[in-house]
């Protein structure tokens, strides 16, 4: 290949986060080439797919990732969640959802984001796939015949031509630019701070969501017997907690959450994310498509953005799989129709559970104590609910049956 040939792919994936990688390796047995662009290494400090925080992998995550192979490099380090605890501070309701009373085994399990990457990146390695890692994307051109322009820290140039582009580049996605694809975005006005709890009582297998004037507060096992948590405050009492000593935002958590979890003896590293929802207007442009953060950036209040994100990666290998033509207009089409109800229920239960309770309406928090304590005693409501992380309708993809993309 001379130095100016072009790299020629059916299908380039620009971002190996969790998504890209996933959609990767699902794509890597089927019938087209495909070219993974990811600009920072999965082992490095700063890869920002992989980071603090952790993911709350639901019962259809977890079937999409075993028949990737991938699970059983998980399972180590995954904490099932078999008890969710809800509560409202400051006032008398709470449900509790235990997975034996719904036949379950667990709801799903808690797993570092870090450890996913690295899981997703070893199966990679062993797939018939191209990858350039540490190479940005410079330029898209879409249409009939779209090009991508690659530069690497060495200064060096590569051009790609896929007949399909992904935007797996998250919620500032420069392939969604390029397509012409606007996105709508609104602030929350919060900020979630993520840090590892170690408390006097080890965890086990119960998860804790706490809603509070200020946002909603998580917290989730880990497999080492510490807690994540999740807290999502206004952005300058967040600045403060941030940077205050340890002893202080130990004593601010602890007042918030009660002692649900124990003492906390010791909290690790804080990191801050700016919270906002971000949708956009079309699932695919002109031989473009978006999976992931993307195409949808959720609040993190239900734990459902990997998982929706996931959904995304499945259904869209599904239809590539058998598309002699992956960037036709009609496999597109039938993405977009496929994914379409699930992304927009998601995208409201989310959204609306951030907006109920945040609301200072005297009439609302009536609503929200008799609604979390009937809900407590509806095994109906409670089913309903386990049943989020498998998506809010439409087709179910088939690697999320159990079964081969064909």
């Amino acid at each position: 290949m001379g130095a100016t040939e072009p790299i020629r792919v059916d299908v380039a994936i620009v971002g190996g986060g969790l998504v890209g990688a996933s959609l990767a390796l699902a794509l890597a047995p089927t019938r087209h080439s495909v070219l993974l662009i990811e600009a920072v290494p999965p082992e490095a400090a700063d890869q920002p797919s992989f980071d603090q925080r952790t993911t709350a992998l639901g019962n259809g995550s977890r079937r999409i990732l075993e028949v990737l192979a991938v699970w059983p490099h998980l399972a180590a380090q995954a904490t099932p969640i078999a008890h969710i605890h809800v509560s409202y501070a400051g006032h008398f309701g709470a449900a509790r959802l235990e997975a034996a009373e719904l036949g379950l085994a667990a709801f799903g399990h808690v797993v570092p984001n870090r450890a996913i990457g690295a899981a997703l990146w070893r199966a990679l390695d062993a797939a018939p796939l191209r990858r350039r890692v540490g190479s940005r994307v410079m330029a898209v051109e879409l249409g009939e015949q779209p090009r991508l322009v690659l530069a690497d820290d060495a200064g060096g140039a590569e051009i790609v031509e896929s007949r399909l582009v992904v935007a797996a580049d998250g919620a500032q996605s420069l392939v969604r630019a390029a397509a012409g694809i606007a996105a709508d975005v609104e602030d929350y006005h919060q900020v979630a701070i993520v840090a590892n709890l170690a408390t006097d009582l080890p965890a086990t297998d119960i998860a804790h969501e706490r809603f509070t004037p200020t946002g909603p507060l998580a917290v989730l096992p880990l497999a080492d017997g510490h807690y994540t948590v999740v807290w999502t405050l206004a952005p300058q009492r967040a600045a403060r907690m941030l940077e205050c000593a340890a002893a202080e935002f130990i004593a601010e958590l602890q007042r918030c959450l009660g002692w649900r979890i124990g003492r906390i003896d010791a909290v690790g590293r804080r990191v801050a994310y700016p919270l906002a929802l971000a949708r956009a207007q079309a699932m695919v442009g002109p031989r473009a498509a978006l999976v992931g953060n993307s195409a949808q950036a959720l609040h993190p209040v239900a734990g459902q953005g990997f998982n929706l994100g996931l959904r995304d990666a499945a259904m869209l290998a599904e239809q590539l799989a058998a598309a002699p033509d992956p960037g036709a207009p009609a496999v597109l089409a039938a993405y977009a129709a496929a994914r379409a109800p699930d992304r927009r229920g998601m995208i409201a239960f989310t959204d609306g559970l951030v907006k109920l309770f945040a609301s200072e309406r005297p009439m609302l928090a009536a609503l929200r104590n008799a609604g979390l304590l009937a809900f407590d005693l509806l095994p109906p409501a409670k089913r309903a609910l386990a049943r989020v992380s498998w998506g809010f309708g439409g087709r179910t993809p088939r690697l999320m049956r159990g079964l081969p993309l064909t």
